[in-house]
């Protein structure tokens, strides 16, 4: 299936510089930051450089290299934002919405690393 990436969607507006940000974490091919609109005590956004919509875009067409990246600045914001199980914290949330019946708000391929309080059940139960 093929994906139309829009190149002046905000995203990649901060990934060239076009708007500030202030990166936790920047790699060859990913770059972490804090969401502007936070929904929990830590809510780190993590994207990959390249021009990818969506999760599904990003594993058909990334490179190795780029998918190995991108895997470990998130494990690495988990890390930093001292959110992990394995270090005796109370855990972490990540994140993708793709589409319009996700709320992906970006067209751009990004994981929200979410933690620091209870985040309650992933979705609302009807």
């Amino acid at each position: 299936m093929p994906y139309d990436y829009d190149p002046q969607n905000i995203f990649a507006k901060i990934l060239r510089g076009e708007i500030p940000s202030q990166p936790v974490l920047e790699t060859e091919h990913s770059i972490a930051f804090p969401d502007i609109s936070p929904q929990a005590p830590t809510h780190v956004l993590v994207l990959p450089r390249g021009p990818y919509v969506c999760y599904d875009h990003f594993i058909a067409e990334a490179s190795e290299a780029e998918i190995l990246d991108f895997t470990r600045a998130v494990a690495e914001v988990c890390r930093m934002t001292g959110l992990c199980p394995g270090d005796g914290k109370d855990g972490y949330r990540v994140l993708f919405n793709s589409g319009l019946h996700s709320g992906q708000e970006v067209p751009h391929l990004h994981a929200h690393v979410v933690g620091g309080r209870p985040l309650g059940p992933l979705l609302a139960r009807d």
